[in-house]
C-alpha cells in the first residue's frame, strides 16, 4: 500500500500561497489556465464535443470543459514566440502514464504574465525536486526475459524528453559490467544513475560508487534509482510505489534526493555494500533454490517455500547482534516519530560530507568508504557483542527498505535513514499452520504483531552458519557463500530519489496500529 502524504508536508506545494488562491492565465477567448491548490486546471470551452445525432449537433453534450493536471504530473511549459505549451504525463491506465501536451495561444499583451505564470507552475511542479536532472542510464538487455531495452524506449525515454533531462544511455555487457561503470563515472557529470532492470544492477551501482577513491562524495552526489524492468523490482516499489516503468520514470523526474542507509558488508577478505536486504534461512532457500522456476514468476517462492515448511528444515548458527530498539513497542513508537522528521538531508546522514564526527573537516579526495566502528569477519568479536547459539532458527532477514516485493511488505518499521536494519528472526520449529500464517500475514500487513516474529532495529551483527556443508546466503537477492559474515549500518550513506523525501511508499507499522502514515 502506498503511503499518503498529508498537504501540510507535501514536497510539490507552494509555501507562498495560501490555501484557495489561485493564478490564471486567458489562454485566448475561451480557455484558461488556473493554478489550484495542488492541480493546474485547464478551462476550456473547446473540450465540449458536440454530438451529430443531438438536433444536428447544435446542442452541446454534457462533456466536461475542464482538465485537472495533478502538479506531480506536469513535466515542463515553454512559451514560444506565439503560444504556450504545457508537457504533462497522463494516466493512460491505472498503471501507466504517457506523454501529453495542452497548447494554447497567447496574445502579446500577456506575454509578460505568461513568462511569470510558467515561472511558478514549474515552482509548483517540481517543489524541492531538482528540474532538468543529467541522468545516467543502465539498461540490462537482459532484464524482463529481454524487453528492458523495449519498455526504455516506450515508457521512459520519451517522459525523460518531454521534461528535458539531460539522458546518456549504456547497456550493460556483462554481470558486474555496472560495477565498473559506476567505478569509472565522472560524479560531476551526473546527478541520477537510473537502472532499467532489477535489485541486481542498483546493487552494482552502490558497489561501483564505493570503490572510488572519494566513495562518500560520490555516494552522496549521484542518485541511485531503479525503473524496474527486472523479476525483483523492490527498490521501485519502495521508493516510487509502483513496478510501472512510466511511472517509475515520472518519479525519477520529480523524485527528491534522499539519504539512504548503507550495509558495509565484511565475508572473507571481501567488503562490499548492500542497499536492501539480507537473509540466510528459509527466505534465502525459497529464493535463491528456485532460481531453476523463474518460469513460475512470484509464485516461485511461494512454491519453496512450502517445500521447505513441510520439511521443518532448520538452520542452525551463531549469531551476535548490536540492539539497539530491541521491543515492537519502542520500535512503533520510534517509527512515527520519524514519520515528522524532515531534517535537512545533511542532517540524516551519519555526519555531513567533509566533516568528521569531532567537527574537524577532511579532504574530500581520496576518502573512501567509512571506517568500520564493529572491525571486519575476521576481527575478534566486538567489546559487549555476546556470540549465541541458535541451534532452532528458521529464519533470518535483515532489510534495509520495507518491500522485498511488490505484495511482501517485511520491514513496515523500515526507513530509509534512521541508522538500523530492521531484523526479522523466526525458529523454525514452529508449527505448520504458525509458518503458513506468517507467510499470509505478509500480504494482509499484519506480519509485525505476530508473536512468534521477533523484530529488533539494530546497527551490526554477524553471522556464523553452522551444522550444513552448503546453503543459501542472500545480500539483495545475491547469492553470496555460504560462509561466516558481518553487517554495519552506515547511516544516510547512499543517496536515491524518493516521492517523499523520508519515508517510504509502504504501510508502515503506525498505519498497522491505527495511527496514519501521513506526515
Amino acid at each position: 500500500m502506498t503511503s499518503t502524504i498529508s498537504s501540510d508536508s507535501d514536497p510539490f506545494a507552494d509555501p507562498g500561497v495560501a490555501e484557495g488562491v489561485v493564478d490564471t492565465l486567458n489562454a485566448g477567448r475561451n480557455a484558461s489556465l488556473t493554478l489550484a491548490t495542488d492541480s493546474l486546471i485547464v478551462l476550456d470551452e473547446g473540450f465540449t464535443t458536440r454530438e451529430p445525432t443531438n438536433c444536428c449537433g447544435l446542442i452541446p453534450s454534457s462533456a466536461k470543459t475542464t482538465k485537472a493536471i495533478p502538479f506531480f504530473n506536469v513535466l515542463w511549459a515553454q512559451l514560444s514566440e506565439f503560444d504556450i505549451t504545457i508537457h504533462y504525463a497522463h494516466a493512460a491506465s491505472k498503471h501507466m502514464v504517457r506523454v501529453a501536451f495542452v497548447n494554447y495561444t497567447i496574445e502579446k499583451l500577456d506575454r509578460k504574465h505568461a513568462n511569470a505564470w510558467i515561472s511558478k507552475l514549474l515552482d509548483r511542479a517540481y517543489g524541492e525536486s531538482q528540474r532538468n536532472k543529467r541522468i545516467k542510464v543502465l539498461i540490462n538487455p537482459f532484464g524482463g526475459n529481454g524487453s528492458a531495452q523495449k519498455w526504455y524506449v516506450r515508457d521512459v525515454e520519451p517522459i525523460f524528453a518531454a521534461a528535458h533531462c539531460d539522458v546518456d544511455v549504456e547497456r550493460t555487457q556483462f554481470k558486474g559490467h555496472a560495477v565498473e561503470i559506476a567505478e569509472k563515472l565522472d560524479t560531476d557529470a551526473y546527478d541520477v544513475i537510473a537502472s532499467c532492470s532489477g535489485d541486481g544492477l542498483p546493487h552494482e551501482v552502490f558497489n561501483g560508487l564505493g570503490r572510488k577513491r572519494d566513495a562518500r562524495e560520490a555516494l552522496s552526489k549521484v542518485a541511485v534509482v531503479q525503473l524496474p524492468c527486472g523479476t525483483g523490482n523492490a527498490m521501485s516499489w519502495n521508493l516510487n510505489g509502483t513496478g510501472s516503468n512510466s511511472m517509475a520514470a515520472l518519479c525519477t523526474v520529480k523524485g527528491i534526493r534522499t539519504p539512504l542507509d548503507l550495509v558495509s558488508i565484511t565475508q572473507g577478505d571481501r567488503r562490499t555494500l548492500s542497499f536492501l536486504s539480507q537473509s540466510a534461512g528459509i527466505v534465502a532457500e525459497s529464493d535463491l533454490g528456485t532460481e531453476n522456476l523463474r518460469w513460475m514468476g512470484s509464485a516461485r517462492f511461494t512454491y519453496g517455500f512450502l517445500v521447505r515448511l513441510l520439511r521443518q528444515t532448520l538452520y542452525p548458527c551463531d549469531l551476535a547482534v548490536k540492539v539497539d530498539i530491541p521491543d515492537k513497542a519502542a520500535i512503533r513508537e520510534h517509527y512515527r516519530t520519524e514519520l515528522g522528521n524532515h531534517a535537512k538531508i545533511d542532517d540524516r546522514r551519519e555526519r555531513p560530507i567533509g566533516q568528521e564526527a569531532d567537527g574537524s573537516s577532511y579532504s574530500r579526495e581520496g576518502d573512501g568508504l567509512p571506517s568500520l566502528k564493529y572491525g571486519s569477519i575476521n576481527d575478534d568479536l566486538p567489546a559487549g557483542w555476546n556470540l549465541v547459539p541458535y541451534d532452532k532458527l528458521g529464519n533470518f532477514y535483515a532489510g534495509n527498505m520495507a518491500y522485498m516485493a511488490s505484495d511482501a511488505n517485511f520491514f513496515p518499521a523500515a526507513l530509509p535513514s534512521d541508522g538500523h536494519l530492521d531484523l526479522v528472526t523466526i525458529d523454525g520449529d514452529i508449527s505448520r499452520s504458525a509458518a503458513i500464517q506468517s507467510l499470509l500475514a505478509v500480504e494482509k500487513g499484519t506480519f509485525f504483531d505476530m508473536p512468534h516474529v521477533k523484530y529488533r532495529k539494530i546497527s551490526a551483527y554477524r553471522i556464523i552458519p553452522k551444522g550444513q556443508r552448503d546453503g543459501y546466503i542472500s545480500i539483495d537477492g545475491e547469492r553470496v557463500p555460504f560462509e561466516p559474515f558481518q553487517a554495519e549500518v552506515h547511516r544516510g550513506l547512499g543517496t536515491v530519489l524518493s516521492r517523499s523525501g523520508h519515508v517510504y511508499e509502504a504501510q508502515g507499522v503506525c498505519a498497522q496500529s491505527g495511527y496514519s502514515d501521513s506526515a
